[in-house]
């Protein structure tokens, strides 16, 4: 059945709005929606745990860990590439994945032509909310020095698995455009250390 605007005035005024019990209606979520939801948080925050522990959120700036939250970007997630000039200069990667920002220092920045391949060492996750941090660590403090960020935007997984040790990704940012590999090192022990080759433009 359809009403044009007139007849819908003139419904809604011999019957009411039949929506109005909606705001009213008291309702629960599914105990599996919840427990689902719960163990995710548990999850993040098991993630961030080594972040948490490695600052004093009363001396440091950088952000202590909110609720999470998701990109609007649909299937384009963010990334950020940060100068730091800590002990020693270096660049930092962080991309955008399951509510944490995974992590790492790339000591001579992104590679910028085709084939070249730069070390990447992983670090601790982050939390979202440092996609757009800038400022001073205190000295003394884990990290300390002046934190840019360099690079800034959004990127496509092309093909790969991140948890498998491969993976390529598109990035899209302000400088940064183009096709660069993650492939970790399955003979490092800690499996920290990964390779970074651009693979084109």
């Amino acid at each position: 059945m359809e009403f044009d605007p007139e007849a819908a005035l003139k419904r809604l005024k011999r019957l009411g709005d039949l929506f109005a019990p909606v705001l009213k209606l008291k309702q629960k979520l599914p105990k599996e929606f919840a427990r689902l939801t719960s163990t995710k948080a548990i999850g993040r925050s098991k993630s961030l745990e080594a972040y948490n522990a490695k600052r004093n959120f009363a001396r440091t700036s950088e952000p202590a860990p909110k609720a999470p939250r998701r990109s609007r970007q649909g299937s384009r997630r963010r990334f950020v590439v940060q100068k730091h000039a800590a002990s020693h200069l270096h660049y930092d990667l962080r991309l955008e994945m399951h509510d944490v920002l995974k992590s790492w220092a790339v000591p001579k920045g992104m590679p910028l032509k085709e084939n070249e391949t730069h070390t990447a060492f992983q670090t601790e996750d982050h939390p979202i909310e440092y996609l757009q941090f800038e400022g001073i660590i205190p000295r003394g403090e884990y990290g300390g020095g002046t934190v840019m960020v360099w690079d800034i935007g959004t990127y496509e997984i092309v093909d790969g698995n991140y948890w498998k040790g491969s993976m390529s990704a598109f990035l899209k940012g302000k400088k940064l455009k183009g096709e660069w590999r993650l492939q970790r090192l399955e003979s490092e022990e800690e499996k920290t250390k990964w390779l970074l080759p651009q693979n084109k433009r």
